[in-house]
């Protein structure tokens, strides 16, 4: 499948850079995979941590130019180290060995070719864990199809409603469109959630969605569409964890986390539309601690 990085068409933004000839498009990537950190991770939704922990890959570079983005470290700012594709497949490999309930690709749209070409290699060599493609949502829904039959899960972001918010602070036009089409392939491919005896799922889609401070509307219209459009088809997770890192530090409607206010009004609302499946996350403090140290 690699022979698909000859003319790039990975994620919306379809570049078409030769990046087997080391040319970078939008995501700053090559032919080689990235990564920054793999390790158990916990403060995943419950049926994806577990009390094991799943075992996370977070890749470097992203599509997406999100400017709160709270791994921007590695997204916008590149740092990692290459692997081969066969590194890759033994990074899954010692995940499983240390009990991870699942594999957790964090940020994959860049690599996904690499990604299939690592997931045939470590299934060959044992790998039984479910995989899980954990996604910003601006997918190609070719992208997802190529996707069939290597991922279980998808857990993917749906950020913006508003196409002005999306291109503001993630470089991102036409997003809702081209994520909720991605969404709706993802359900129809892995179908409705399944999960283990102890809880954890198996396969299925999570769809999360950040609440943003000062944008609550934009909130109130994905879950609105979430309900009439995905509701038992798939869980919801509703994220209060947004604090102002990276350039949000310098724009007046987001350097400031989200208030008491504005946090009781997002789950009133949630409550009002009676989605049935899903998580909301309690409005914390220190939301900084949970950010992996990359």
């Amino acid at each position: 499948m690699l022979e698909k990085l000859e003319s790039c068409e990975a994620c919306p933004f379809k570049c078409k850079v030769n990046r087997l000839n080391g040319q970078i498009g939008k995501c700053k990537c090559n032919d080689k995979v990235k990564i920054d950190l793999y390790s158990l991770h916990y403060f995943e939704e419950p049926c994806i941590s577990g009390k094991e922990g799943s075992g996370t890959v977070f890749f470097s570079n992203c599509n997406l130019n999100c400017i709160y983005c709270q791994n921007y470290q590695i997204s916008q700012e590149g740092k990692g180290y290459e692997i081969t594709t066969e590194e890759l497949a033994n990074i899954f490999l010692k995940q499983q060995a240390n009990g991870a309930n699942n594999i957790n690709l964090v940020t994959p749209t860049m690599y996904v070719y690499q990604i299939i070409e690592a997931i045939k290699i470590a299934k060959s060599k044992g790998l039984e864990l479910p995989i899980i493609y954990n996604t910003n949502g601006y997918e190609n829904v070719e992208t997802i199809r190529e996707l069939k039959g290597y991922v279980d899960i998808y857990l993917p972001d749906l950020k913006y409603y508003s196409d002005k918010l999306a291109i503001k602070y993630s470089k991102a036009p036409n997003y809702f469109n081209i994520a909720t089409k991605a969404i709706l392939e993802m359900i129809n491919q892995v179908g409705v959630p399944e999960f283990d005896s102890n809880g954890i799922m198996k396969k299925g889609v999570i769809i999360r969605h950040l609440v943003l401070p000062g944008h609550i509307q934009n909130s109130k219209h994905i879950l609105k569409w979430l309900k009439e459009n995905v509701d038992k088809k798939a869980y919801v997770s509703v994220m209060a964890q947004y604090f102002p890192t990276y350039k949000a530090k310098d724009d007046i409607y987001i350097n400031r986390k989200l208030s008491n206010k504005e946090y009781r009004e997002i789950e009133n609302y949630l409550y009002t539309l009676d989605i049935e499946n899903g998580y909301i996350q309690e409005l914390g403090k220190h939301e900084e601690e949970y950010v992996p140290n990359f």
